[in-house]
């Protein structure tokens, strides 16, 4: 079985399709606590020094935020 290797110095910036596809699992998975899951990656990131993951992640955190407005009819 071949192991993925996670490097800190390789680019991390997802594609739009890779943020929706982020999204839809954290909603999935986690319901409306997805945004704050997708924070929390964020701010491990941050912490850990990875400022692209990081970025990609409070990606992620603002389009569930953006969707649920959407669900609510609040945008």
């Amino acid at each position: 079985m071949m192991t993925s290797r996670w490097h800190p110095d390789e680019d991390a910036t997802p594609s739009p399709r890779d943020v929706e596809f982020m999204a839809a699992t954290l909603e999935g998975q986690h319901g409306r606590l997805a945004a704050e899951v997708a924070e929390f990656f964020s701010n491990v990131h941050s912490e850990n020094g990875d400022a692209g993951r990081s970025w990609a992640w409070a990606g992620v955190a603002e389009l569930v935020r953006k969707r649920e407005r959407l669900r609510l009819n609040l945008e």
